[in-house]
């Protein structure tokens, strides 16, 4: 049966025991949901609620069509040698062109999806979409796998250290699709065709977009989940970090130290193991005795502090009896509801922690209350969001049962959550905050949520890695992006050959949108309350190298305004500051192959060093603009490749059609 439902709204199919529900949601946008007998309503995911559309829906004896925007699906009834089955087809609705077509596996096999019942209404589920010759797919968060386009991988759905899974992809056919379901599975995006996998769930749920190019495609994912707030101009600045500043003079010497040099600072950071326990979310006032008056004599000097706020409650804290009995812990299906190890202070030994359940509203008001009073009303408005995905050991996110669903269902939501803890929480006093996450899923961005890329080593290796990391998570929707400069496990600032790492990785990280020093450096310390690493501010690499990021330091000073307008051109649009050149030049076929170079909004063109050794590189210039070299004035004509000079103190940096962004001061 085929049928138009809620007053020409929805198109509706159902094949056997298959529902199939087709309807607009957002501008040039199609939500498609799947279930058995019915369309279950209360499912997390990533959607808000779209404005009123006017789509067009026609009804025929064995197909449907539903038209919104500059998008058409098409359902087809289609005859099988194991029955009838229902497929779906998304075309360009001005010219009928192909953009995206659900596909049979096999042709003794139950038609795009399948649906295999493990009992309580439950299935591991798969939607399968066919390949094309040359397609490029794009975005899926941020993995650490060195590649931007990700044809080819297959990935799994889960949150881990360093792995984001925003399940989001922008393709080179012109469409964006969204695998709605925030749980544990994965996508295969294979030669004979797309397979998206959730291990358990009660229904299928995606969402496809189109519009004139990539630009479009990433407003409409916006509208669908949520635009971000605006970055306060603060946090465009430099923020200093190391693993740790073990006391509050420590940190504050540190502060005063960029003072005393001339050496601009926005942002300094209070690590882990400040606590008096873990999930205690205070400082303990053995190492930070007034820490009212660390924050106002930051404030003096123009420095916010960032803290480090992690979701574990140790059984030893002073808020888990508490919580354990009011069921804000994240629960089990097995065992103890405890999921990782941890040697915290007054702990003899490591000791298994709980995480607070983020997707119970109740257990997000007592951790936001317990932060406003022992942080926010302090003045702290920014907090980084450690551990976020949550960090299980073992990595077991099927075992969890949280109030949202089981595990396996709603697993990948913990980060956006957690971020929502704070965000919602900060807004209801009428205050907004910034929020570093090691983790995110789909709709992050509307909790204000950044996003860094993790524990990373120390090579050049990682630092190509993260070049395609932050861009493919640009195009998850994520604009607020950094990484630990220099790399986190590790660096000896003794060693020539890592100090020449740090220049080029500190060079990358000034055209980033968050601008972030951190990393444990040599010596290190084993895992533990009184652990700290080497020494990592911009001093302790020598003279030389200071002189380089002295340079660089005013750099980024200089471009602060510009990134200011294109953070809020994010929240306005959609459109991430730091992006392939491909999402301002669709037209041009080279720049959907350039994977190490990107764009700082539309008139700064950035290619990092990612070499040890290189004095040049090789840059591609886009069509459509001409390019001027922002260090020698030299102007180049676009749709060419050009050898650029990169000494140690810069790397490659062009300026669209003479663009007046003050990169050479």
């Amino acid at each position: 049966m085929i049928e138009s439902r809620n007053g020409g709204q929805v198109l509706e199919v159902r094949v056997r025991h298959e529902v199939l529900r087709i309807e607009p949601w957002g501008p040039d946008s199609l939500r498609v949901r799947v279930g058995q007998h019915r369309i279950v309503e209360d499912v997390p995911g990533a959607l808000v609620e779209p404005k009123p559309a006017q789509p067009t829906v026609w009804v025929g004896e064995a197909s449907g069509r539903i038209t919104n925007g500059a998008l058409t699906a098409v359902v087809e009834k289609v005859p099988t040698d194991t029955g009838v089955v229902a497929l779906v087809r998304f075309e360009r609705s001005d010219t009928g062109e192909e953009l995206l077509a659900e596909q049979q596996a096999h042709f003794w096999w139950p038609g795009a999806r399948v649906f295999q019942a493990h009992g309580g209404g439950y299935a591991r589920l798969e939607q399968r979409f066919a390949a094309y010759d040359g397609e490029r797919l794009f975005g899926l968060g941020q993995h650490s796998h060195g590649r931007l386009d990700q044809k080819g991988m297959v990935l799994d759905l889960v949150q881990r250290n360093a792995e984001v899974s925003i399940p989001f992809l922008v393709s080179s056919r012109g469409y964006g699709l969204l695998w709605n379901m925030p749980g544990v599975g994965r996508v295969e995006l294979a030669e004979n065709g797309t397979r998206w996998v959730a291990d358990s769930a009660r229904q299928i749920d995606y969402w496809v977009t189109t519009g004139d190019g990539p630009a479009d495609v990433l407003a409409h994912y916006a509208d669908a989940t949520g635009h971000p707030p605006v970055l306060p101009e603060w946090a465009t600045g430099f923020w200093q970090s190391k693993l740790r500043y073990r006391n509050q003079e420590e940190l504050l010497e540190v502060a005063r130290e960029h003072r005393r040099r001339g050496l601009p600072l926005s942002v300094i950071v209070v690590d882990f193991f400040h606590w008096t326990h873990l999930g205690d979310w205070r400082f303990d006032p053995a190492d930070w005795p007034d820490p009212e008056a660390m924050i106002a004599e930051l404030d003096e000097l123009g420095v916010k502090l960032l803290v480090s706020v992690w979701p574990s409650v140790s059984p030893l804290s002073e808020n888990y009896p508490t919580m354990r009995d009011a069921g804000l812990l994240v629960g089990t299906e097995r065992g103890v509801p405890l999921h990782a190890p941890w040697h915290d202070k007054g702990m003899g030994a490591e000791m298994p922690v709980a995480f607070y359940d983020p997707t119970e509203p109740a257990a997000r008001e007592f951790v936001w209350k317990t932060a406003k009073r022992n942080y926010f009303d302090l003045g702290i408005r920014a907090f980084w969001l450690d551990g976020c995905e949550p960090e299980l050991q073992p990595g077991h996110p099927h075992n969890l049962s949280f109030a949202a669903g089981p595990g396996t269902e709603v697993a990948c939501l913990y980060p956006r959550e957690n971020a929502r803890t704070f965000f919602e929480g900060a807004r209801v006093e009428g205050e907004d905050v910034v929020l570093l996450c090691r983790s995110a899923w789909a709709g992050s961005q509307r909790y204000g949520a950044a996003v860094w890329s993790g524990d990373i080593p120390p090579t050049w290796e990682s630092l190509r890695a993260q070049v395609r990391a932050g861009l493919n998570i640009a195009l998850s929707g994520i604009p607020w992006w950094t990484t630990d400069i220099g790399g986190f496990h590790g660096g000896d600032p003794d060693s020539p050959e890592y100090r020449e790492l740090l220049v080029r990785w500190f060079s990358y990280g000034a055209f980033c949108p968050l601008f972030r020093l951190h990393g444990v450096r040599e010596p290190r310390m084993p895992f533990g309350p009184d652990m700290t690493g080497g020494p990592n501010e911009v001093w302790s690499y020598g003279e030389e190298v200071l002189e380089h990021l002295t340079r660089t330091l005013a750099l980024r000073e200089r471009l602060r305004p510009y990134l200011a307008e294109q953070m809020r051109v994010a929240h306005e649009t959609g459109v991430p500051p730091m992006r392939p050149l491909f999402v301002d030049h669709p037209s041009d076929a080279r720049t959907w192959e350039v994977d190490d170079q990107f764009l700082l909004g539309p008139d700064v063109l950035v290619a990092p060093v990612l070499e040890a050794g290189a004095r040049s590189r090789e840059v591609y210039l886009p069509e459509g603009a001409a390019w001027t070299d922002a260090w020698t004035g030299k102007e180049h004509e676009g749709g060419t490749t050009v050898r650029a000079d990169a000494p140690l103190d810069r790397i490659p940096v062009f300026l669209r059609d003479g663009a007046p962004v003050p990169v050479a001061g």
